[in-house]
């Protein structure tokens, strides 16, 4: 396989492996808050005979709140671990339903891509910038939009010579074993801990709440942690540079939430109009 040989020989770091764990902690306050994170940037509740499509689905948890919203959704990811940790969520809720289809495959995969059709909604959160060819990635997917259909995304914000930093660290973490894995991880915390202003790790690391307790979207702070330390390939964008590729490819932007110019992921909802 080859996600598993690039694994392997230091080149990326797997996703699957983080959801696994994530999948234990997943219950229905964190489904809830998945759905409503989705609710609040398209700006509709309810997604009923909506085609959905998931690009790199990671733990099905953005499947399972569109399916539960009343959508018709496909889901795929690039690393076999998360299309199984999918699965999972669908066997575990929806284990009889023929409107959720789960595969593998990559974002990168024009042929891969055509052959699913178009979409109303194509959702990719925090995934594009992972593939290790962003932009050609994102023109791919944003492909997969039908007339007058939206793409919600997410990219991580470009800060210039601390996004170069981060990247080393990444490439640093896929290409060690497990002690300095671990290590890279108690510093990174450790770092973000010692700050006096609030850090906000793709938007779902805040305040003080316990441990254990749902961040925003539904996630954990952990996996999340884990997710940003590990996460590589890492590619960045400016919220102009997102705007501008969309819209000279026919898209309006319809909604907008960055992360202040700082460490996470901007989110962006457009629409083609043609």
């Amino acid at each position: 396989m080859p996600h598993a040989a690039e694994v392997r020989r230091g080149e990326r770091f797997s996703f699957g492996d983080n959801w696994r764990e994530f999948l234990s902690l997943v219950d229905e306050d964190r489904i809830a808050s998945a759905e409503q994170s989705v609710v609040d940037m398209l700006g509709c509740s309810d997604l009923a005979g909506c085609r959905f499509l998931d690009v790199g689905s990671g733990s099905g948890l953005f499947s399972l709140a569109a399916r539960n919203l009343g959508a018709v959704v496909t889901s795929f990811d690039y690393d076999p671990s998360s299309v199984e940790c999918t699965r999972q969520l669908k066997r575990r809720y929806h284990p009889n339903a023929e409107e959720w289809t789960i595969t593998e495959g990559s974002a990168l995969d024009e042929d891969f891509i055509g052959g699913l059709g178009t979409f109303d909604v194509v959702y990719s959160w925090g995934v594009l910038h992972h593939t290790g060819d962003m932009w050609r990635a994102i023109d791919v997917v944003q492909r997969a939009v039908a007339d007058g259909g939206r793409i919600f995304l997410s990219i991580y914000n470009d800060q210039g010579r601390s996004s170069r930093m981060w990247l080393k660290v990444k490439k640093k973490y896929v290409e060690s074993g497990p002690v300095a894995q671990g290590l890279l991880v108690a510093g990174t915390n450790a770092l973000f801990k010692g700050r006096v202003l609030p850090f906000r790790l793709y938007g779902r690391l805040r305040g003080s709440k316990p441990e254990n307790a749902p961040r925003a979207r539904g996630m954990d702070a952990q996996r999340d942690l884990i997710d940003w330390v590990g996460g590589y390939p890492f590619e960045v964008a400016k919220p102009e540079d997102i705007f501008r590729f969309f819209r000279d490819r026919g898209f309006t932007l319809d909604e907008l939430t960055t992360c202040g110019g700082g460490l996470g992921c901007n989110q962006f909802v457009l629409t083609k109009t043609g």
